[in-house]
């Protein structure tokens, strides 16, 4: 993918590539299995969001940071694709729930329901890793998996570089004393950026 690619609205941009995911994943379960199948899947997808995000990321001028995370949340929005509720919006944590997911129907529609969390609620966690590796998402629940809503509760970490009064260099991946990337929690296969 491009830096162009991100400017397709992402509702179209998943379609797209569910449409084209859809035939090598079944082709996939015919000769390696379900479980097999949703690995792979799983591991390109997010190997593809840890892109995105970098990619989102670099265009910060002032250098990616939560801030600017929610700022770039309306890419997910476009096209009434999803429908929230923000809890919280601070320079050191993001929550909000999703109370409808154009997403998730869509992958209905598709008859691709059963691959929806790897197409895109995979995303979720790693997206953020690409774009700031300071910050976490923790999630319970999707409506992609049949709940009513998905909780979003993103935070930053305290001190994290670009925090508001935290030094610019420390931390700074490359520097003494980085911090390591966190792991996803339910990754892979775990949750989309809005990542969705």
């Amino acid at each position: 993918m491009t830096a162009d690619d991100d400017e397709l609205p992402i509702l179209t941009r998943r379609r797209i590539e569910a449409q084209i995911l859809a035939p090598v994943y079944r082709i996939l379960v015919r000769d390696l299995g379900v479980e097999r199948a949703r690995e792979i899947i799983s591991e390109a997808i997010t190997e593809d969001a840890r892109a995105q995000g970098a990619r989102l990321a670099a265009r910060e001028p002032g250098g990616a940071n939560l801030r600017t995370f929610i700022d770039i949340q309306s890419l997910w929005k476009a096209d009434d694709a999803l429908e929230t509720e923000t809890l919280e919006a601070t320079d050191e944590a993001y929550s909000y729930d999703v109370t409808r997911c154009r997403y998730a129907e869509m992958y209905t529609e598709l008859g691709l329901a059963e691959i929806g969390d790897l197409l895109s609620c995979t995303r979720d966690y790693v997206f953020p890793l690409g774009y700031d590796p300071e910050l976490t998402l923790t999630r319970t629940t999707t409506i992609m998996s049949g709940a009513a809503r998905c909780d979003f509760r993103y935070r930053r970490r305290p001190g994290a570089p670009n925090s508001p009064g935290a030094p610019s260099s420390a931390g700074a991946p490359g520097s003494a004393g980085a911090p390591s990337s966190p792991s996803a929690p339910g990754s892979p296969g775990g949750a989309d950026g809005a990542a969705t």
